[in-house]
């Protein structure tokens, strides 16, 4: 499958530098309803087969314009919204959310901030709604989620990237990776980065 990880327009919590992960979640500003409008054309490019959308309402905004464009329906699912915040919910210090991300890895995978999630609690929903979009049977898929979380499990499923590429994704931009859950992911873009890797 081709899946590629849009993250949403802009919200007034991005401009004010706000965490907010929480159901339903701000709506798009006029830039980010703007922004969603210029998706249209910036992905033209790209096979779409079926597009989904997290529960939160910005992506479900920014997937509207583009799966109009593309006739199709945008699905809101469980699973792909953004890592929760917990006791750091709509905070400007980004810093304890920023850290605990950072912190997880193979070997530290069951630890969260107050009333947010684990590692292995977000990896495990997110890759359980890629895996159930895979037994719809669409080969090329476009998700629209949040920045932290498409972020976060790209990473976990193509380690080869560097961080230095693996940048926060602005808005409306995007990651496209080919493979599936059972056979492994590789990152073909990220944001305007075009990724080649060595033949394995």
């Amino acid at each position: 499958m081709r899946l590629i990880l849009i993250r949403h327009g802009q919200t007034d919590a991005n401009v004010r530098r706000q965490l907010d992960t929480a159901y339903p979640g701000l709506p798009l500003n006029e830039t980010g309803h703007a922004q969603a409008k210029a998706l249209v054309d910036a992905i033209s490019h790209e096979r779409i087969d079926a597009i989904y959308c997290s529960t939160l309402t910005r992506a479900q905004q920014t997937a509207a314009p583009l799966a109009a464009a593309r006739g199709l329906d945008a699905v809101i699912v469980e699973g792909i919204q953004e890592i929760a915040a917990g006791v750091e919910e709509m905070n400007t210090d980004w810093g304890p959310y920023v850290d605990m991300l950072m912190s997880w890895s193979p070997t530290n995978l069951d630890v969260g901030l107050d009333g947010g999630e684990t590692a292995r609690q977000f990896i495990t929903r997110f890759t359980n709604a890629i895996a159930a979009m895979e037994q719809a049977g669409d080969e090329h898929v476009a998700l629209v989620s949040h920045g932290a979380a498409l972020r976060v499990w790209a990473l976990t499923q193509d380690p080869t990237i560097s961080h230095e590429i693996a940048m926060p994704l602005e808005n409306t931009k995007w990651i496209v990776l080919n493979g599936s859950t059972e056979d492994g992911w590789r990152i073909e873009r990220w944001g305007d980065h075009a990724l080649t890797h060595p033949e394995r």
